[in-house]
């Protein structure tokens, strides 16, 4: 076998073979391929980056330091945003290069990042930008950092129904090779359409690492037929502001629907024999299908044998609706397994509604056959879904580990909750931290919470209670002040959040003329 020598550079500088790499460092090499695609193509393009940190994206911007010699030699520019909103503007800006003169490339794409809470501080510039359109040359992916489990966050996320308020289409990758791959279709859907398009970045994926496919010419993408459309649906000078929705929804969004049918992301990803039971799911939500099968004892051939097939959806908003109707065409049954809310599933009742009842499959999703329901909190557990899938496939011999599968399960979670009264910790400051010191309040005090580490104050301190979003500390005290006879409140705010927006909320109290209301600033 001939030995290859393997560098810590692979992973951004192959364009042939195999590297390893996380989901973060996968959106890191994403606008190096986009650029190299283009250039291929004959295209001089540039690309530009900015955003505002935050798990699970909070190592994107120190990946992308890191590999900033690779972001020179392929013309991309990486600005880290002061907050979310402005970075979306930078990137808006960034599409407008080409109509005035002066601009020394074909195009720029663009990339924004963001955690939830800044995807929904930036909804004002994306319903902008994203009705004002991209450059035919530019495109524009907003990667969105969510946190369904709520592991580092106020409230727990899910951002495709943001997306479909702002009638941007979302993509949801499952893998670090989809991450890849999506974010390349993603721009050029943009391109083609006209109008932005956004993909879904979960802390499992973003912080797993695999072996994937990084040869420059993977990714086939072919450009749909569609001589209707016209070059309205493109960023220009001087458009009209009822234009603007006419050309979205009349000419961009049909195009987004055919780009996704004409490359087939949405595609069967088991084929049963026959298939009666179907399983539509996306994202992370498609692997616990396939853990939950792998859970009842049921391999790919097997299940292909007892009539299961599954669809994978990769757009989940809009939903594209002409291969997955073809997928349930003959199936008595359809189960959508997503997690949170159930965005897929209300989509395909609605596509499936005009079908004669004879011909329309039962769907289960959140409501299920037994009357169960899936969870539209948290995740959906794979023995959930294990079970929900058991309750459809036919009796037999395979039910036999399946039975033994939840008998373990339930004689687990048995113990657990024994022991789940002795094992709770909550979580601290990490050792050293200033904010031991810097949340400490005089005696008879009270503060409010800030956003950030010093959030933690609000779990082990009796003196520390509420708290508003990134950049309305102290605020909620001057809705307050004038109804009760208490006299002031500190308020927490971390130095980087003072930078953010935290600046505009100490000038909002002082205008406002509330009685004392001091700000702490602890290092957040």
């Amino acid at each position: 076998m001939e030995h290859q020598n393997i560098t810590l550079e692979d992973k951004y500088k192959l364009t042939q073979g195999r590297a390893f790499m996380t989901g973060i460092q996968a959106l890191v090499r994403l606008p190096l391929d986009q650029r190299r695609r283009d250039e291929k193509q004959g295209m001089n393009t540039a690309g530009y980056i900015s955003g505002y940190r935050g798990s699970p994206l909070g190592g994107y911007d120190q990946q992308l330091s890191v590999a900033q010699s690779f972001l020179d030699d392929h013309h991309i520019v990486f600005h880290e945003g002061l907050n979310e909103d402005l970075a979306a503007t930078a990137v808006w800006g960034s599409q407008q290069t080409t109509l005035f003169p002066g601009a020394k490339y074909d195009g720029v794409f663009g990339l924004w990042y963001g955690k939830a809470p800044g995807v929904d501080r930036a909804g004002d510039v994306f319903k902008h930008a994203n009705f004002s359109g991209v450059a035919p040359t530019g495109g524009v992916l907003a990667i969105l950092g969510d946190d369904p489990t709520c592991k580092s966050s106020t409230l727990p996320s899910q951002s495709e129904y943001a997306m479909a308020d702002y009638e941007m289409p979302v993509l949801n990758p499952a893998t670090v090779q989809e991450v890849l791959d999506y974010g390349l279709y993603g721009i050029a859907l943009s391109r083609f359409t006209g109008c932005w398009a956004s993909m879904v970045a979960l802390a499992d994926t973003m912080d797993g690492g695999a072996v994937v496919d990084v040869d420059t010419d993977r990714v086939d993408i072919i450009t749909p037929d569609m001589p209707e459309l016209t070059s309205a649906r493109y960023i220009k000078r001087n458009d009209g502001r009822m234009e603007k929705e006419i050309v979205h929804r009349e000419q961009r969004l049909p195009a987004v629907l055919e780009f996704v049918r004409a490359n087939k992301l949405d595609k069967t990803i088991l084929d049963g024999h026959k298939p009666k039971i179907g399983i539509v799911t996306t994202g992370r939500a498609s692997r616990d299908v396939f853990e939950a099968l792998d859970s009842l004892g049921l391999s790919r051939e097997r299940a292909e044998k007892l009539g299961l097939a599954i669809f994978k959806v990769a757009m989940t908003w809009p939903l594209e609706p002409t291969r997955i109707s073809d997928f349930c065409a003959g199936l008595d049954t359809v189960l959508v397994v997503e997690h949170k809310r159930p965005l897929i599933e209300d989509q395909l009742k609605a596509i499936l509604y005009d079908l004669p009842k004879t011909k329309q499959p039962k769907i289960y999703g959140k409501r299920q056959a037994k009357g169960d329901v899936f969870p539209e909190t948290y995740v959906v557990p794979v023995p959930q879904i294990a079970r929900a899938i058991y309750d459809l496939l036919p009796k037999g011999p395979h039910r036999k580990q399946a039975d033994t599968y939840f008998k373990n399960i339930t004689e687990s979670a048995r113990k657990a909750g024994l022991r789940e009264a002795g094992n709770l910790r909550s979580p601290y400051f990490c050792s050293g931290c200033p904010h031991n010191t810097s949340t400490k309040l005089p005696e008879g005090s009270r503060a409010l919470a800030g956003i950030v580490c010093h959030f933690l104050a609000n779990i082990h301190s009796d003196d520390t209670d509420m708290h508003t979003q990134m950049g309305g500390e102290g605020m909620p005290w001057v809705g307050m002040a004038p109804f009760t006879d208490e006299d002031h409140v500190f308020a927490n705010l971390g130095d980087g959040t003072y930078s953010h927006s935290g600046s505009l909320a100490i000038r909002a109290a002082v205008a406002s003329g509330a009685p004392r209301t001091p700000q702490t600033s602890s290092m957040g």
